[in-house]
This record gives C-alpha cells, sequence and structure tokens, in this order.
C-alpha cells in the first residue's frame, strides 16, 4: 500500500474546530470537525472548554497515526486570538480559558493607561485599538490584580496555538502573531515588548520568542513527526497570499468581520485611525501588516432578514443575487446616498433606510450592498492610501457576492479587484509556515484560484 506523507493541522475557531491532513500538494486528504458545548467561568461566563479541546486533540491524533495510508511528517496550529492558557509548573491550566468577550474592569484599563501616557499613546505604541479583553495582555493584567494567588502559581501565560503545541511537544514558547495582534503587549516602535510588560511583572510569565518557522521535538507517541508553534488565525491566512505574490496586494478577508490587510503599509497608526478599528499585527515573518475591520458581514445578516421578511421571500434567495447596474444607477439617481465626506460609523445608513421605498427586494438589496460598500472603502482606504498597492483580494463569503464584488471593483477603478478562492486558507497557512521541515516539493504556485472583476461603470459611494 501506497502511503502518502501529510502534515496534520488543527485549526481551532471560536465555534468550529477542525482536523486537515494535507498532502505534499497541499490538497486535502482527510477533514473531521467537532463543536464543544461551552463552559463557563468562576462568574458564570461562557468560555471555552479546554479539557475537551485537549482531549480532542490526543484522541484525533491517535486516530490519525492508525491509518496506515498516511504519514504524518508534521503538526501545526492555528486558533482565534486574544486567549491565554495559564499553566503551573507542570503544565496544568489554573484558570478557565477566559473569554475575550467578557467586560473588562475600568479601574485596572485606567490604571495602565493613565500610568503608561494615556489611551490614545498607549493604544499608539502597541497598535491595538481599545478594546477590553480582546487586549489578551490586559487579561493577564487583570490575572495578577484579581487572583494574585494564581498569578504566583504562574509558570507561562500561552495563547492557545502555543497551548496545543505544548501539549504535543512539552515545550514552552511564545509566538510573534500572536503576541503581536491587538494584545496591548508589543510595541511596534521599539520593536520588542511594551515597558509595562517589564514593570508590571509581567514579563517573567510569557515564554521564550520562537521563530513561527521552527519546528519542536514531539513527546506525543506516534510516528516520527515534528510539531509547530502555532499562529494566530489571521495571520496564518494571510501566509498563502504572501507566498504566492510578490507585488503589493491588500487582502479583504470576508467573514463576520471584513477585515483588510496590507502587508506592504508599515506606516504608524494614527490616532484617527485607531478610533476607526485600525490595528497592526505581525505576520510570521515578523513584518507588520496594517489592518482595519468592519463588522459589515453580521451587518449584511441582519438586514438580509429585514429585507426577506419585509418583500416576504426567503432569505436563500440573496446568495446568488446578480448585480446589475441599472438597479444601481436608479438607486444612486433617485434616493439619497452617502457621502464620500461621511465620516466612518460602526454601521451603515440602511438600518434608518424605509424599506417601503423600494419597488421589490432586488433593490433593497442593491442599496444594502451599497451602504455596506460606502463603510467598506472608508475602511479599505485607511491601509491602501498612501501605497503602491495594484491589486486587492477577497477571501471568505462576500469573495462569492456578485454585487459585492463588482461594486467593489467599480469603486477602486484603479486597483485590479479579484474573488479569491482556497480551501481552507487558514489551515494552509499554518502547513506552509513550516513547509520546508515536512514537504519535499517546491512552494506550490497553484493554491489559489482567482476570479476578475473588471471595472464597470464608475459608482460613487
Amino acid at each position: 500500500m501506497q502511503v502518502t506523507p501529510v502534515i496534520a493541522i488543527f485549526d481551532a475557531g471560536k465555534t468550529n474546530k477542525k482536523l486537515f491532513l494535507f498532502d505534499e500538494n497541499y490538497r486535502i486528504v482527510y477533514e473531521k470537525s467537532a463543536r464543544f458545548i461551552e463552559t463557563v467561568d468562576e462568574d458564570g461566563f461562557p468560555c471555552e472548554n479546554l479539557e475537551s479541546l485537549r482531549l480532542s486533540v490526543f484522541d484525533s491524533l491517535s486516530e490519525i497515526f492508525r491509518l496506515k495510508q498516511f504519514k504524518v511528517m508534521a503538526v501545526n496550529f492555528s486558533t482565534y486570538g486574544a486567549s491565554f492558557v495559564y499553566v503551573d509548573e507542570n503544565g496544568r491550566p489554573l484558570t478557565p480559558l477566559y473569554n475575550y468577550l467578557k467586560e473588562y474592569p475600568d479601574h485596572l484599563s485606567k490604571y495602565l493607561y493613565d500610568t503608561y501616557g494615556g489611551e490614545s499613546q498607549f493604544a499608539a505604541d502597541t497598535a491595538s485599538p481599545v478594546l477590553g479583553s480582546l487586549n489578551s495582555g490586559l487579561q493577564l493584567f487583570r490575572l495578577k490584580n484579581e487572583q494574585p494567588e494564581k498569578f504566583a502559581q504562574l509558570k507561562y501565560a500561552l495563547h492557545l496555538p502555543q497551548y496545543l503545541s505544548f501539549l504535543l511537544s512539552g515545550s514552552y514558547y511564545s509566538d510573534i502573531t500572536s503576541i503581536g495582534c491587538h494584545t496591548a503587549l508589543w510595541n511596534f516602535d521599539d520593536n520588542d515588548y511594551h515597558q509595562w510588560i517589564k514593570k508590571e511583572g509581567i514579563a517573567p510569565k510569557l515564554a521564550q520568542l520562537k521563530d513561527t518557522e521552527e519546528v519542536l521535538n514531539a513527546i506525543f507517541p506516534g510516528n516520527d513527526y515534528k510539531v509547530g508553534i502555532g499562529l494566530h488565525d489571521s495571520s496564518a491566512a494571510l501566509i498563502p497570499y504572501l507566498v504566492s505574490f510578490s507585488e503589493p496586494f491588500i487582502l479583504i478577508s470576508t467573514g463576520t468581520w471584513c477585515i483588510s490587510m496590507n502587508p506592504f503599509n508599515q506606516s504608524p497608526l494614527t490616532g484617527d485611525e485607531l478610533k476607526d478599528d485600525c490595528l497592526c499585527y505581525l505576520q510570521y515573518q515578523g513584518k507588520p501588516v496594517k489592518a482595519s475591520r468592519l463588522f459589515a458581514g453580521y451587518e449584511h445578516e441582519q438586514h438580509v432578514k429585514r429585507i426577506a421578511e419585509h418583500f416576504g421571500t426567503d432569505v436563500i434567495r440573496f446568495r446568488s443575487i446578480p448585480y446589475d447596474p441599472q438597479v444601481i444607477g436608479k438607486l444612486q439617481h433617485h434616493i439619497p446616498q452617502s457621502k464620500a465626506s461621511d465620516p466612518l460609523q460602526k454601521e451603515s445608513i440602511f438600518k434608518t433606510r424605509d424599506l417601503h421605498i423600494f419597488e421589490n427586494e432586488t433593490e433593497a438589496y442593491h442599496q444594502l450592498m451599497l451602504d455596506i460598500m460606502h463603510q467598506q472603502v472608508h475602511s479599505t482606504n485607511l491601509v491602501l492610501q498612501g501605497t503602491a498597492v495594484k491589486r486587492i483580494f477577497v477571501d471568505g463569503g462576500f469573495s462569492k457576492n456578485a454585487v459585492y464584488m463588482n461594486l467593489l471593483s467599480a469603486v477602486f477603478p484603479g486597483v485590479e479587484v479579484f474573488a479569491a478562492s482556497m480551501a481552507q486558507a487558514t489551515a494552509i497557512g499554518a502547513a506552509l509556515a513550516i513547509h520546508s521541515s515536512w514537504n519535499t516539493k517546491a512552494l506550490p504556485g497553484d493554491i489559489i484560484e482567482l476570479k476578475h472583476y473588471s471595472p464597470g461603470k464608475a459608482v460613487t459611494v
């Protein structure tokens, strides 16, 4: 029987946990998914069931090691960010895996901001908008102040990807993609931890940084395989594009959030950009990526339900509405639109639209996308302006939306716009990060499928 060399990737999202096996051509040859029932922390707030996740890693690996048609050469991890596992000297978790949506105490954040230059300066230094528990460094500061006995027992605070790596390698490391993503831990100007980490006694609780491309020896039984140290999922999803394209580009990753990422923009964040939900994070090679966020996927989902209810149709209808430039022209001529000078808001103005002014659901939907595109242009321009970018790639849900894609190409006529499709970009990115440690073949050049959208009649939003 022919045995296929593979890499195993655990891709742990907030909701779905997936395991993939990729062959040396980065084709999926095995996949498995699971969802765990959440547990609660000591305050009754929902949180990840860490024990279920730990056992799932062990059980899943044991299962694939029994599959004789595969030889696992390496294992790596990509997970959601802003989540610390606090382990004692024996590697056992000391606390629940606290939820990054949990409200953060005002007096603790106020102390940090007041002590270290003020809120604006602190946010600028760390390239981290003020996000409460989403700034995972603040979670560690909270543990020190609210649970000093647990903090005293703490060996290391490991971001979730590095905790999963520890389970298989027995080694404690930190990773730059997790440390450098809206954590309030990293000073982007100094390219080092922020001074508060050292002055507040946090530094000894952070494991040594290790290069994301390096691998560790495994202690979990199986064949002779290597273990990666894991990556933050947003950074992992960008890797296939960095590997495939050398000319400057922006990737708009669309889902619940639409995140515009520019790996070719290293300009410092301004106060206004931070207020508009801009941030910087560090990609797997340690270089800054300027990014802006928009809650457009969530907004789209909510308003589609509203339109469907009003016009008595099914939400499925809106999965494949074709782009109609004549409808766009009619709407722009007869209905007041947002102005380019309008400030970026958290929501588009569609929430104020009276649906009775539209003849049918097609008109209403096109107006929704016009209003979302007004927001998208603002958001993307925050990371685009002043750079040499000539290409925009869109992946995720909106890459399959003809109205969104055609509008995007119309509002950025000087930039080539592509819908990108790739099976499991985050998992592939985690595999590519340690390519040389498991794969005997050259890096593939055909991982990403592209569909070009030619700009039609210019659209002003």
